[in-house]
């Protein structure tokens, strides 16, 4: 099986942060950088999330870029769903000691492409506000990037999409809403670009079952007792197990991308109404369709069980 090399661009975030140690701790992947955005908190608190997840798994010598603060041509929305006092599901882990690195994060992730030209993959779980960036500065990197998988999007392909949309606007997600600009510019970018949206990605499906909450019960592992937490969290506030592990779900399609079934369509992103902001629109018609709209892949269906037992295997691994 050949290594693939990512740069994971995050905001964690407790799901961030369970995505960071899933990837680190796979033998099929090779995290190359991580880069931070403004998103679930502002970007120095995500900043400082990541540092102490690669802390707490032993892996500093990954560096971390600190990336943009604001979206690109908006303020940055408040977050209705919170991760808790410290962004991180309460876990309270300790200040970090290791310095983010000198590169800014739309640096790094232009140098990281450039020194790996058609390896890298972008793991994007957060508003795509440093892609885009990174896209406008060098937009020589756009035919040197291998891919992007996205957590990004709903699509209505089934119920939980918009059941459980988590933007400000009734139809939307969260990482398109906040910078719907930057996605944008990262859908129509030409770089193939899977994106994994909540009809797969908030499945109620993907709750882990009591037996593995008992093995991680049992484990000593810190990134055990780190996810145990995220669950008794989002369980203690009504919501469902899924919710600490949806950014995990990019970091398995690297992994497997058998686990999720893809379709190709239309899509754009909805740029100005207030009732539709953030919204990623499908052109799903027979006929008449907007054929200059940019076409990727849509997660349309996940095999939760063999999702969740990849997702268990690295935790306690």
């Amino acid at each position: 099986m050949s290594v693939k090399k990512v740069i994971i661009d995050c905001d964690p975030g407790m799901d961030d942060s369970m995505a960071i140690v899933m990837a680190c701790k796979s033998e099929a992947l090779e995290v190359k950088a991580i880069t931070t955005v403004n998103g679930n908190y502002p970007v120095d608190v995500t900043s400082k999330n990541a540092l102490k997840v690669l802390e707490l798994i032993g892996r500093t010598g990954i560096p971390v870029g600190k990336g943009m603060p604001e979206p690109m041509v908006r303020q940055s929305p408040k977050d209705p769903f919170t991760h808790g006092k410290d962004g991180q599901a309460e876990n309270f882990l300790p200040d970090p000691v290791t310095p983010l690195c000198k590169k800014n994060a739309v640096e790094l992730i232009i140098d990281t492409v450039k020194e790996n030209p058609g390896e890298i993959y972008i793991l994007c779980t957060a508003p795509m506000s440093n892609v885009a960036m990174a896209m406008k500065q060098a937009p020589e990197i756009k035919s040197m990037i291998a891919g992007i998988y996205a957590i990004s999007g709903a699509f209505g392909l089934n119920k939980y999409a918009f059941a459980n949309a988590t933007g400000d606007t009734p139809q939307s997600e969260w990482n398109v809403y906040v910078d719907p600009e930057a996605a944008e510019i990262v859908y129509q970018s030409g770089v193939k670009l899977v994106a994994l949206g909540l009809d797969v990605a908030t499945h109620f499906d993907v709750n882990l079952t009591e037996e593995d909450i008992a093995m991680l019960e049992a484990s000593e592992k810190p990134e055990a007792k780190f996810l145990l937490q995220a669950i008794r969290f989002v369980n203690g506030r009504g919501f469902e197990t899924y919710c600490a592990v949806i950014d995990c779900m990019a970091v398995a399609y690297a992994i497997d991308p058998a686990l999720v079934e893809t379709i190709k369509g239309h899509v754009g992103i909805e740029t100005h109404s207030k009732l539709t902001l953030g919204m990623t629109v499908l052109d799903r018609r027979h006929h008449h369709v907007w054929e200059d709209l940019p076409v990727i892949e849509i997660g349309v269906a996940v095999d939760c069980e063999r999702f969740l037992k990849l997702l268990m295997q690295l935790v306690l691994a």
